[in-house]
């Protein structure tokens, strides 16, 4: 059996994907997998890093909403879909997964043209355009949301990485809390704007990070590659802030702290409630809004703060995450909410569907 993923462009696309295929040869491990990717994206690091073949179709930016420049997308995507398809077809593939994102549109309609069998994961609350695509061809179609607005969807969560999935947070504290250098009784909080950082996140903390450790917290930062380190020198007798540009294991972040200071894509609110770390969420204010409604269910169910970008000050911080920190019941029922809001099968859910789409193909029932 041969798998294609099309998750490019983003950690957001190309994680899951990743996931999944982790997920396909627990199952199968002489399955083939193929992962589509164009030569701007993160994925030609993050795929072959982990051990899967990449193969790239040319890039057809696609617009967020349907504007009149949807029109030209046909003419643009004719090439890139013929790329797509010889591949498909070249790897004899059984079924193309898409995880949204400009590889997601060209699988979708290359597997049509093929004959192959599509199967559609969103991960945001708010879907993009590939994906209401894709989703019209198919039966199969996950999301990551319970209220998701595309139609007869499944909710199953998010794929993660299995050190995230199988974290036990308290049991791996002393090891997380020493590896970053970290007091194994003080709360911490730990800052991070994502892959890149973010600067509202990192200018924010910078500056209330003294008070911070005035009240007993200690700070873990993951700053950004591209962005500056705060000069921060420890101070004798005051709790630890550790700044680093990135942090390359995330479960033993997550391990480490008690609350997170963070956007809200998708992934990371995916993470957050599968291990049961509160977190107060700062969304992108670009975009169409998804980062908002990826945090709202986790808010709702009691498991986070939210604010907007605009309103994340030092004085927010130390009227409404401090009080959190500092108070060991309420960090309690906060990290039970955010786990019983979590999933952390969706993987293995996932195959689950892709099995299911292929056999349903064979037995002649497909859309399209």
């Amino acid at each position: 059996m041969h798998v294609v993923l099309a998750g490019g462009g983003t950690a957001g696309h190309i994680e899951p994907a990743m996931a999944l295929a982790d997920a396909l040869r627990r199952h199968d491990p002489s399955i083939g997998i193929t992962a589509l990717g164009t030569e701007k994206g993160l994925e030609t690091r993050l795929v072959p890093e982990r051990g899967y073949q990449l193969e790239l179709i040319p890039a057809v930016p696609l617009p967020r909403k349907p504007t009149p420049e949807l029109i030209t997308v046909p003419g643009r995507l004719r090439g890139t879909v013929r790329a797509a398809q010889e591949i498909i077809e070249r790897v004899n593939a059984d079924a193309v997964v898409g995880f949204g994102g400009y590889v997601a549109m060209p699988a979708y309609l290359a597997a049509k043209r093929a004959g192959v069998p599509i199967v559609v994961h969103e991960a945001n609350a708010r879907p993009g355009l590939a994906n209401k695509i894709g989703a019209r061809y198919t039966d199969f179609v996950a999301v990551s949301t319970p209220d998701s607005k595309l139609r007869d969807s499944r909710y199953i969560g998010i794929p993660l990485r299995r050190t995230i999935a199988t974290l036990d947070r308290n049991a791996t504290r002393p090891e997380a809390r020493q590896y970053f250098g970290l007091d194994q009784r003080l709360p911490t909080l730990l800052v991070s704007g994502g892959s890149q950082g973010a600067r509202r996140l990192n200018e924010t903390i910078t500056a209330i990070a003294p008070r911070l450790q005035q009240y007993g917290v200690q700070i873990l930062h993951a700053v950004g590659p591209k962005n500056e380190l705060p000069q921060v020198a420890d101070v004798p007798g005051m709790p630890p802030y550790r700044a680093v540009p990135y942090v390359d294991r995330m479960d033993l972040a997550y391990a480490a702290a008690d609350l997170m200071l963070c956007r809200a894509g998708a992934m990371t609110v995916a993470e957050l409630a599968a291990v049961g770390l509160p977190a107060a969420f700062v969304p992108l204010p670009i975009g169409n809004g998804e980062q908002r409604l990826n945090a709202q269910p986790m808010v709702k169910a009691g498991g986070g703060l939210l604010v907007d970008d605009a309103e994340l000050t030092p004085d927010w911080v130390l009227q409404n995450v401090l009080p959190v920190l500092t108070d060991p019941q309420r960090l309690w029922d906060m990290s039970r909410a955010a786990a019983e809001f979590g999933r952390r099968d969706a993987d293995d859910l996932l195959v689950g569907m892709v099995y299911e789409a292929i056999q349903a193909h064979r037995g002649g029932r497909r859309r399209g």
